[in-house]
């Protein structure tokens, strides 16, 4: 088995990525500390045809050489916007139509895999700080929390993991939905 060549992977230019359609996802980092997460979730963002991030509190944004590290240049084909406060931007994708989503574990959380999505819908999901995760008036003001299963000895993951995770499995059901329709 012989791996691809770059050029054998037919990629989108990064004009074509800004003029395709994009998946109903919207990402939302609170308070996301680390340069290096933030860039993974945007290289990931763009992976999946991610509709944008928005970068809340003390996330740092682009231009910003350690993002670029890791976002190789996603930072510059993703739509991302900044917002001091995350609550707000979660109010403010809910008003425009968006359900939101925080990952966290939570009482009646919704295990990942059980995750239900409309094919008509749009979503936002939003994923917290290293070490506190999702404020709690984040959490209670989301339409509901979804939580990856764990087996072993650790209680989280790290939130680009986790993000990476998060976002193939939405953006696979959003693709399946659109698809049988």
């Amino acid at each position: 088995m012989q791996k691809l060549k770059t050029i054998e992977m037919n990629r989108l230019t990064a004009e074509e990525f800004k003029q395709a359609k994009k998946v109903p996802l919207v990402v939302v980092l609170d308070n996301v500390r680390s340069q290096h997460n933030i860039g993974a979730v945007f290289r990931t963002a763009d992976a999946f045809l991610l509709e944008g991030i928005y970068l809340c509190g003390l996330c740092c944004t682009p231009p910003n050489q350690e993002i670029h590290k890791t976002a190789l240049g996603a930072e510059l084909t993703v739509d991302w916007q900044y917002r001091q406060s995350t609550l707000d931007a979660v109010r403010e994708l809910q008003t425009a139509g968006y359900k939101v989503f925080a990952v966290e574990q939570a009482h009646n959380s919704t295990m990942l895999q059980d995750l239900c999505l409309s094919a008509d819908g749009k979503y936002a999901v939003v994923f917290g700080h290293e070490v506190f995760g999702v404020q709690q008036e984040v959490v209670d003001a989301a339409d509901g929390c979804i939580e990856i299963p764990q087996y072993g000895t650790k209680h989280s993951l790290n939130v680009s993991v986790t993000a990476g995770i998060v976002m193939y499995q939405m953006a696979t059901a959003l693709h399946s939905s659109a698809a049988k329709q």
